[in-house]
């Protein structure tokens, strides 16, 4: 049982993240930096990158987000394989956790590498990899792309309503990609079906090593 979970949480992994990096790949090569390719009214193909966390968010520096997602990555792998010998944990949980680190491990791919593999042209020139003059930043200072842009609807605030009154709202804004949406997704479905199975790190290390 423990080593066909452990297989379903890395094969969720795996395919996460090359689907992640598949994309954002495609988009870097394809697009140039700012390019809105209109798929529907509602969906768009919209190329931007950003220093920060999910969705755009900038928190900190660059290189302490970086070693932060590296952390984070490990000590889910920790806790993963802690919590795989345990029955009273369902693969539910399991597969929450692997999306959440699948799409930290996506968007660590971008810190560290894409600075030294890709290029950084002016638009609208697309991008290449490997380039003979180098990458546009150095080891772990590379920008996370993003691409998939959903502006489902929009709506102008009654002008009494204070401060937003008769301004545009358009729901929804931000600009992600799959690691995100993978790491949003495992993060919601966990809060609400699966808070009750989260075990500490400090109960986790008491457990023998053959439990």
């Amino acid at each position: 049982m423990r080593k066909s979970r452990a297989a379903i949480f890395t094969a969720i992994i795996l395919l996460v993240v090359i689907i992640d990096q598949a994309s954002k790949i495609w988009i870097k090569t394809h697009f140039y930096l700012g390019e809105d390719l209109k798929i529907f009214s509602w969906f768009h193909l919209y190329f931007i990158e950003n220093n920060g966390m999910a969705f755009g968010m900038e928190i900190g520096s660059k290189l302490a987000l970086t070693l932060f997602r590296i952390a984070a990555v490990g000590f889910l792998i920790w806790y993963v394989s802690r919590i795989c010998r345990l029955r009273s944990v369902p693969t539910g949980y399991l597969v929450c956790l692997a999306f959440i680190t699948a799409g930290a491990a996506g968007n660590i791919f971008d810190c560290v590498f894409y600075g030294l593999i890709f290029n950084n042209p002016i638009p609208p020139q697309v991008a290449s990899m490997f380039p003979e003059a180098g990458g546009y930043a150095p080891i772990f200072l590379g920008r996370v792309v993003d691409m998939l842009y959903f502006p489902l609807f929009s709506f102008v605030w009654p002008s009494w309503i204070p401060v937003v009154g008769g301004q545009e709202f358009l729901f929804f804004q931000p600009i992600f990609n799959i690691a995100d949406a993978a790491i949003s997704c495992g993060i919601v479905v966990l809060f609400i079906f699966y808070h009750r199975y989260v075990i500490s790190p400090k109960a986790l290390a008491e457990l023998p090593a053959k439990y």
